[in-house]
């Protein structure tokens, strides 16, 4: 009658299926239906009017932050902002709803993808309070109506699993995670900046993993051009341009790294609107 059950309630993530992530099958399926996702590249001059590539990065950079904080999982902020280019690439909308449809999207990226979505009230404290919570909620259906509710986008993050199982180089544990959570950070990093959505989610995900690697170079004993044209023969895609991909790549996170040298922001502050967001006036 004494029953006692000590399993932990902490949440757990699935394992990393080997016979998915082995089968050809599944990364050519991920590859032929990726471009299905892609947002009109050119949205900045054929839709939007009032909506500026700047103002995007900024709030780019505010969702990055909300998921950082909040802890989500990689995949969460990268679904968000494929949700947001492609509302941006059918639907004008004004400056002042820009924050409210970031907000809108990683309310519905994080219910796809976190075993605990974000709260709804969290991102409305996150916005400084300029949007609702009536607002969020109706810009949830909103944006899922634009979308067509095909939210199951494929995302850079899809193809990082099957690209590292078929390096032909050997890392220890301890280096694969290492070079793995380099090559999700580039991949929030190309998300953050508009150029890369010319560039298809395999292509951000190879360039990625080219970076990643490069500083381990001497482990594995591989060159720069040697893992292009690894990521050539598993992806298909040619090395010119994942060559370019990677050199964007790596110039963007000079950027970043600059920028944060000179932009130091205090320790603990929460990622509320940013003052130079605030300017834009989007509430």
């Amino acid at each position: 009658m004494d029953l006692h059950c000590q399993e932990g309630f902490g949440l757990r993530h699935s394992y990393k299926d080997p016979v998915l992530l082995n089968d050809d099958r599944v990364l050519n399926n991920l590859l032929t239906s990726e471009e299905r996702y892609m947002p009109n590249g050119s949205y900045f001059k054929v839709v939007q009017k009032d909506i500026k590539p700047y103002m995007r990065k900024m709030v780019a950079t505010w969702m990055l932050e909300v998921c950082d904080e909040q802890q989500c999982q990689e995949e969460v902020f990268p679904l968000s902002m494929n949700y947001l280019d492609r509302f941006l690439s059918v639907q004008e909308i004004k400056k002042s709803r820009l924050q409210l449809l970031g907000a809108s999207c990683m309310f519905l990226a994080s219910k796809l993808r976190e075993a605990k979505p974000l709260s709804a009230e969290k991102l409305v404290i996150y916005t400084d309070n300029s949007i609702t919570l009536d607002e969020l909620m109706s810009w949830e259906l909103i944006v899922l109506d634009k979308l067509q509710w095909d939210i199951s986008a494929i995302t850079p993050h899809d193809f990082l699993d099957h690209l590292f199982v078929r390096l032909p180089y050997e890392l220890n544990q301890e280096r694969q995670s290492l070079v793995r959570k380099h090559a999700s950070t580039f991949i929030a990093l190309c998300c953050t900046d508009f150029r890369f959505a010319l560039y298809t989610p395999s292509m951000i995900a190879a360039g990625a993993v080219c970076s990643a690697m490069a500083g381990f170079q001497h482990e594995v004993q591989t060159s720069r051009q040697a893992m292009l044209e690894t990521m050539h023969q598993i992806t298909s895609i040619e090395q010119e341009c994942l060559s370019s991909c990677q050199v964007m790549i790596e110039e963007t996170l000079q950027l970043n790294i600059t920028g944060s040298q000179t932009n130091e922001t205090k320790l603990g502050e929460q990622p509320t609107t940013p003052t130079d967001l605030q300017s834009v006036k989007f509430s």
